[in-house]
């Protein structure tokens, strides 16, 4: 399976993926699924995929292409919907030539990243080709095993987060999807784009070795379970809604 993550920020982009595609007992395979495209000065791009890899290989083969031999490519584009639609486009054509009964073909993407004289945008492509962009209600965009990672998200994220902030959110994201689901692993890709910079991003790869990410785990455990501790107990609740109510009565 697959989780991948991105985070818009008034200060900037984030993109967090992991590399594990397959997990069993005994055979487990890692491939990148963050891919970086752009002109020095004039544009970036960050492409994260999940889905059928043979689809999102597919279509980053064929990016890679046509930047080399065609007019228009993901690098001439004028806007960033005019990439996401891109991508949607060649992402259509792959599944119709592999589309199959037996097999599920379809692939996400997630496009990020700024276009000169533009602001600095995210798309999540679906397969069908059509896409949706973040909010300043929705700062943040996931593909693949969602459903783990998402309550930090929801608690942390604002447009005014600083990049720093949003890129821990996106790493502790990530290992809460990894505790719970074990088709989701390192190497854990990471990048940090400025806005603005119009350069490639702070790019960062923890391997599953990573001292980093270990001490990482560790402290948001221990944070967790320090917090539990400090809730208010359960006894205290008859206590505790009364005393609310004669408050409120009190200032009727």
């Amino acid at each position: 399976m697959t989780y991948c993550l991105a985070i818009a920020a008034d200060s900037g982009l984030v993109f967090v993926s992991d590399s594990r595609t397959n997990a069993g007992v005994d055979m487990i395979s890692t491939y990148s699924k963050m891919y970086g495209f752009g002109v020095p000065g004039e544009r970036q791009f960050t492409i994260l995929t999940s889905g059928n890899l043979a689809t999102s290989q597919s279509v980053i083969s064929r990016v890679k292409k046509d930047i080399k031999s065609e007019p228009t490519n993901l690098l001439t584009l004028d806007h960033m919907s005019d990439a996401a639609e891109y991508i949607g486009e060649i992402s259509r054509e792959a599944q119709e030539k592999t589309a199959s009964e037996k097999i599920n073909v379809e692939s996400f993407f997630i496009v990020g990243g700024q276009i000169q004289d533009q602001q600095p945008a995210l798309y999540m492509v679906y397969p069908q080709g059509n896409f949706i962009s973040t909010s300043t209600d929705t700062t943040y965009l996931q593909i693949g095993e969602t459903k783990y990672g998402k309550p930090i998200l929801d608690r942390i994220l604002s447009p005014d987060v600083s990049l720093e902030t949003a890129a821990m959110c996106a790493l502790v994201s990530m290992d809460s999807t990894m505790r719970s689901n074990l088709t989701v692993g390192p190497p854990i890709e990471l990048s940090i784009y400025e806005a603005e910079s119009l350069q490639p991003g702070r790019y960062y790869r923890f391997n599953e070795d990573s001292k980093y990410l270990r001490r990482l785990k560790r402290s948001w455990d221990q944070l967790l379970k320090d917090a539990f501790q400090n809730l208010p107990p359960v006894a205290w609740s008859a206590t505790w809604d009364r005393q609310m109510e004669d408050e409120a009565e009190g200032q009727a």
